[in-house]
């Protein structure tokens, strides 16, 4: 005889759909908080987000791992089509719901619930935590930081797992020794269409009410004086290149490392004429900005830029991928920074940062922008002559990308 299974209590028997509740509730407040955030910057505007474990924690301006990740290419679908595209939160969003909804039922119905529901919920309950290992996967590996509202999502898909397969434990065994009914298919096969639906509605929702961008976009001005006379800017072509982009960017400013990201990541990097004005954030050498220096040491790193002749792109990615210690490296002062340089492109290249021709070539750029009316911040993009609008480089590039210039998507 096989193995015999020891009658559930109750409480045992509502566990496993208390878990799957559980999780279902926090994956919704996760998935709704990153939803709000999402379509708040629809108005093109910036805003607080959330980026917090706890649920219903406020929005918050410290929130670089949860902006980043929401400025990702791996955030939405659809972004050539639909301006920011539709985030991955809102099939979350529905999904989640449905589950609350199942596993409420389930508690209910506790041993009246049919084997084949049960087995279908068990079955699909599994899905989110598999999208969850995905994202996970990008996050470490692409993005190189984790968001805390993402991770929350994470946590509540484990929960929901967790409780949909432990709810095949209550199939063989009852608080009354009672036999489950065993169910229609059909039925089961009616869930897994509500499942779909319930998913897919919040997107379709979403994409209805989402406004037309276009009347916006390259409305944000255009260059004045397309050519730097002395040739002093930097220069770099991508391997494919068919359209011109001048770049306004500083070394040290988290903004212009997730737009250079993006743009590899979007794969259109390699298809851009790059012009690249160095524009440091830095009030010892960027007299355009007052008493205060908001990046310190970006100066510096504009010139070793500069002074890597034949390597700018190279020095301008290092200073990208090492921005966390060369900014910390520059707020404790020039000597740390230099040393930090040195240890990777050399005494020769940290001297030429001193030089004469370093520091003229570096007040060209920033004369370059002054002479076209830059705004003071970074980045700032150029198709050809036309200026990108801020909001236009981060959510919406795609999508401005496929309107203004379309040829470098293909």
């Amino acid at each position: 005889m096989g193995p015999r299974f020891a009658p559930m209590s109750e409480p045992q028997s509502k566990g496993p759909a208390l878990v799957a509740l559980i999780g279902s509730l926090l994956g919704l407040v996760f998935s709704y908080s990153s939803t709000v955030d999402y379509a708040a910057h629809l108005d093109r505007r910036l805003h607080d987000v959330h980026c917090s474990f706890i649920p219903g924690a406020p929005p918050t301006s410290e929130a670089e791992a949860c902006r980043a990740a929401m400025y990702s290419p791996y955030s939405a679908i659809m972004r050539d089509t639909l301006w920011g595209g539709i985030p991955i939160s809102v099939f979350a969003l529905g999904a989640f719901a449905f589950f609350a909804g199942f596993s409420i039922y389930l508690l209910l119905a506790k041993e009246k619930a049919s084997r084949a529901n049960v087995m279908m919920f068990a079955a699909v309950s599994v899905t989110p935590l598999l999208v969850s290992i995905v994202m996970f996967t990008i996050s470490v590996t692409k993005l190189g930081t984790l968001c805390k509202t993402c991770v929350g999502t994470y946590i509540s898909s484990a929960l929901l797992a967790a409780g949909g397969l432990m709810s095949l434990r209550t199939l063989n065994s009852s608080s009354d020794g009672a036999q489950r009914p065993s169910g229609q298919p059909m039925v089961a096969v009616f869930w897994l269409v509500a499942l779909a639906v319930l998913t897919l509605l919040p997107t379709l929702v979403y994409a209805a009410s989402a406004p037309d961008q276009r009347p916006y976009l390259g409305k944000c001005g255009e260059l004045k004086k397309p050519e730097e006379p002395s040739g002093a800017l930097v220069k770099f072509r991508g391997a494919r290149a068919v359209q011109p982009a001048l770049l306004f960017e500083d070394p040290l400013c988290p903004t212009c490392k997730a737009l250079h990201e993006r743009l590899i990541g979007e794969g259109v990097l390699d298809r851009l004429d790059v012009t690249l004005s160095l524009f440091p954030l830095d009030n010892t050498c960027n007299w355009m900005l007052s008493d205060q220096s908001l990046h310190p040491g970006a100066c510096v790193v504009a010139r070793a830029v500069i002074c890597a002749k034949g390597q700018e792109l190279q020095m301008l990615e290092w200073a990208f991928a090492e921005q966390t210690s060369l900014t910390a490296a520059g707020k404790s002062g020039e000597a740390v920074l230099k040393a930090r340089i040195q240890q990777r492109w050399g005494k020769a290249l940290v001297d030429c940062t001193d030089s004469r021709d370093a520091k003229a070539t570096l007040n060209k750029h920033l004369h370059f922008a002054a002479e076209n009316n830059v705004p003071v911040s970074t980045p700032q993009v150029f198709l050809g002559k036309q200026r990108l609008c801020d909001e236009d480089t981060d959510l919406g590039l795609r999508f401005t990308l496929k309107q203004l210039a379309p040829e470098v998507l293909q």
